[in-house]
């Protein structure tokens, strides 16, 4: 059932009941109203006609008839449609007209304001009076003034008819109205359903544009605007009804929740086919390799002892490589998938000390020196950040000998210090450097040097955290001017900053081919 008609019919049986119930209230009042104008009535009547009562007893005391009908004939003028019953102080009836109970012992004898009486079930209002004569020999008598006291029960049985009409005319009127006012009232909502409706949820959600690697806004809204399920836009209009604003604000921010676990979900999904995909592609070689020294093994069990160690240490090389390969893709595609919540303060400096530690223990023929400063703390994810110094110093300790055949030992230089709004973060080396033409490249995935040991990811990992971190990497030169420099720029904690929002898209590991990564 529609909302407006449950409405209507809520109201149709709702308003008659209220009439009926102000109805029950208002006949005692109206009641009452009635028998105090019936009272005013009769003192009206009583005052009107007193004197001239005064003056009929007097003359029926003194014996004067003429003047006794002459009275009468005044009282009777001012008695207008009251009932009027003088007697003498014996009891005598003096005067006795208009309306009136018929039996003389209905009439209260003793005198007092209007009083209800019944005489053969009939009601009557009658008020008593004491009337003394005129002069010093008038005499006394009593006065009655009447009136039918089912007049007020009359008007009162007429307003209950009248209260119970309305009641049963309001029923469909209340409906009609009710029913008019809930559809228009209804109607933001209506349009909110059609609108909801025309949401495909059987359409892949359509990311919005942003500043991130790959576009996106991470699945939030902007000025009240999302993109639901199919790509259609769902903006949150205003409507002027609280209620309905309220629903639309909640249903914009719960697709913009859907649009955001559902593009996860599909970026998840094709982050493990990529993977599957590149680790298919990038191991068939080194796998390749494997298979012919093990068959070369397998068929010549009488290999020279020097031949079989060189075969070895191929194995030994092909096996490091695999390795290699396959824990820079797992981190490459930990790095797209990583959430917001895995983010928080990390103290930058004390990660490089510990990176450039790690480098030296694995690299023992480098020379690494830090410039660093006692504490730098950055909003970051502290596994990326590790994973990024990791490989910007493996990177300087593997490609930066000096010399003219490369065969002095790698100097390597890594400093941080803060610049503005940012942290600045170099590794600079005495290597061959990178031509200005591949500085962009280097960045790629599996972008490699003919004499390259690595997988070709491992500049890609940085990239690819520089991003994560709203910062940006580049490649220039040392201000020797020979060797390589690489740059890091992440944003400082800004307490006016808004709450860090990631990249809606990250495509690293689904084939995102780009160098300098900007937020």
């Amino acid at each position: 059932m529609k909302l407006s008609t449950r409405i209507a019919l809520w109201a149709a049986a709702v308003v008659p009941v209220l009439v009926v119930l102000a109805g029950l209230l208002l006949l005692p009042l109206v009641g009452r109203d009635l028998r105090h104008q019936q009272d005013a009535r009769l003192r009206d009547r009583a005052a009107a006609v007193l004197p001239s009562v005064r003056a009929l007893v007097a003359a029926d005391t003194r014996g004067r008839p003429k003047v006794e009908q002459n009275q009468q004939r005044k009282v009777v003028d001012a008695a207008l449609d009251s009932g009027v019953r003088v007697t003498a102080e014996d009891g005598t009836v003096l005067l006795s007209v208009g309306p009136q109970p018929a039996d003389d012992r209905a009439f209260p004898t003793a005198p007092g304001g209007p009083a209800t009486v019944r005489d053969r079930g009939a009601a009557w209002r009658v008020l008593t009076a004491r009337v003394s004569g005129t002069g010093a020999n008038g005499g006394s008598g009593t006065l009655w003034v009447s009136e039918p006291g089912g007049l007020a029960g009359d008007q009162t049985a007429a307003v209950r008819r009248r209260v119970l009409l309305v009641a049963a005319v309001s029923a469909p009127v209340s409906a009609l109205i009710g029913f008019a006012l809930a559809e228009r009232a209804t109607a933001p909502l209506r349009r909110l359903s059609r609108r909801a409706a025309e949401l495909d949820p059987a359409a892949p959600p359509t990311p919005g544009t942003g500043d991130g690697p790959g576009g996106g806004t991470n699945g939030g809204t902007e000025g009240g605007t999302d993109v639901g399920p199919g790509g259609a836009p769902f903006a949150a209009v205003r409507s002027g009804t609280a209620e309905v604003d309220e629903l639309a604000a909640a249903l914009a921010l719960l697709l913009s929740r859907y649009d955001e676990q559902a593009l996860r979900t599909a970026q998840a999904l094709e982050t493990a086919r990529s993977f599957s995909s590149a680790a298919s592609h990038e191991l068939r070689t080194p796998l390749m390799s494997l298979r012919t020294n093990l068959d070369v093994l397998a068929a010549h069990q009488d290999l020279p002892p020097a031949e079989r160690a060189e075969i070895v240490a191929e194995l030994r090389d092909d096996h490091t490589r695999l390795l290699e390969l396959l824990t820079a893709l797992g981190t490459l595609a930990r790095g797209d998938l990583v959430e917001v919540d895995s983010f928080g303060p990390v103290d930058l400096a004390e990660l490089a000390d510990a990176a450039a530690a790690d480098a030296r223990r694995r690299h023992p023929g480098a020379e690494i020196t830090v410039e660093l400063p006692p504490e730098l703390r950055v909003f970051g994810w502290e596994p990326g950040l590790r994973i990024m110094l990791v490989n910007l110093l493996v990177n300087a300790a593997v490609h930066g000998r000096g010399g003219p055949l490369r065969a002095d030992p790698a100097r390597v230089t890594l400093r941080l210090a803060p610049a503005g709004p940012v942290a600045l973060l170099t590794v600079d080396d005495a290597g061959p450097g990178v031509p200005p033409g591949e500085r962009e490249t280097v960045f790629h995935r599996f972008h490699r040097r003919r004499d390259s040991p690595g997988s070709g990811l491992g500049l890609t990992l940085v990239a690819q955290q520089a991003a994560l971190h709203r910062g940006t990497v580049r490649i220039t030169e040392p201000p020797t001017g020979t060797g390589c420099r690489v740059e890091v720029h992440l944003p400082l904690p800004d307490a006016g900053a808004p709450t860090l929002r990631l990249p809606a898209r990250r495509d690293w590991i689904t084939g995102g081919q780009r160098g300098d990564r900007r937020p």
